[in-house]
């Protein structure tokens, strides 16, 4: 339940962040084209949702968003079982693991676009690996961390692997693996936009390019960047709901 005390500490920090922000641009004497108050900003945030200018990039980048994070969210839930259940498949593969994820993704971004083009399979590739990893180590943390008594006790009641997985070990570990799809689902928007950055003719991130490059539109990039966030929070929350809703008993 939203309460008084939530929503007012944000609002007034978001109060003093603008204030500090427009009077920064005031005192500094910034031009538009170094660092657009938040006034131009939003006003050029309204005109672009109205006039049709954002809502073709959004729909785009929402789409390798929605792609890459379930496909990601899924390899990474059933292989971190598997690492968490198997002993060798975990001493084989951790290290695999750990070394691709110390690779910035990017340098992988060129390869992806070399590989399977600029268009929203590729980028949806590139979204599924970002958001890999941490999904991947949220569950195997999490499946281990499956009280011992629990396992012991559906054995003594002979339950079928998939019984056990399906009543025992799913509902115990699904707070630790909905944390790391906290953490998936805000890096699947940086791996959209950095994706974009590699090629294609809509998304967000294309927008950006062209608000700093051909078009030299400094408010329309900060308003990108406004959209870009709200997205993120969006999501953010959307999986804190699902992880009160389903991992938090009532009191």
């Amino acid at each position: 339940m939203i309460t008084r005390d939530r929503v007012v500490p944000p609002l007034l920090a978001l109060a003093a962040f603008l204030t500090g922000w427009q009077l920064l641009v005031i005192v500094g004497s910034y031009p538009t084209f170094i660092l657009p108050g938040p006034i131009v900003v939003g006003q050029k945030f309204v005109a672009a949702w109205t006039d049709g200018t954002m809502a073709p990039h959004v729909v785009t980048t929402l789409a390798e968003i929605g792609l890459g994070f379930v496909a990601g969210a899924v390899a990474g839930m059933l292989t971190g079982y598997v690492l968490a259940r198997s002993r060798l498949a975990n001493r084989v593969a951790s290290p695999y693991l750990v070394a691709a994820q110390a690779v910035p993704i990017l340098a992988l971004a060129p390869l992806m676009a070399l590989w399977f083009g600029s268009g929203l399979f590729a980028h949806a590739v590139i979204v599924a690996l970002i958001v890999f990893f941490p999904v991947a180590i949220s569950t195997v943390v999490a499946v281990q961390g499956v009280d011992r008594r629990l396992l012991e006790m559906a054995r003594s009641y002979r339950v079928t692997r998939g019984q056990r997985l399906r009543m025992v070990e799913l509902p115990a570990a699904l707070p630790g693996i909905l944390g790391g799809l906290r953490i998936g689902v805000t890096l699947s928007v940086v791996g959209a936009i950095v994706a974009e950055w590699t090629g294609g003719e809509t998304g967000l991130g294309v927008l950006i390019n062209l608000a700093r490059g051909s078009l030299f539109d400094i408010p329309l990039l900060f308003a990108t960047l406004l959209t870009i966030a709200l997205i993120g929070v969006a999501l953010y929350s959307v999986v804190v709901l699902v992880e009160r809703h389903y991992a938090i008993p009532a009191a």
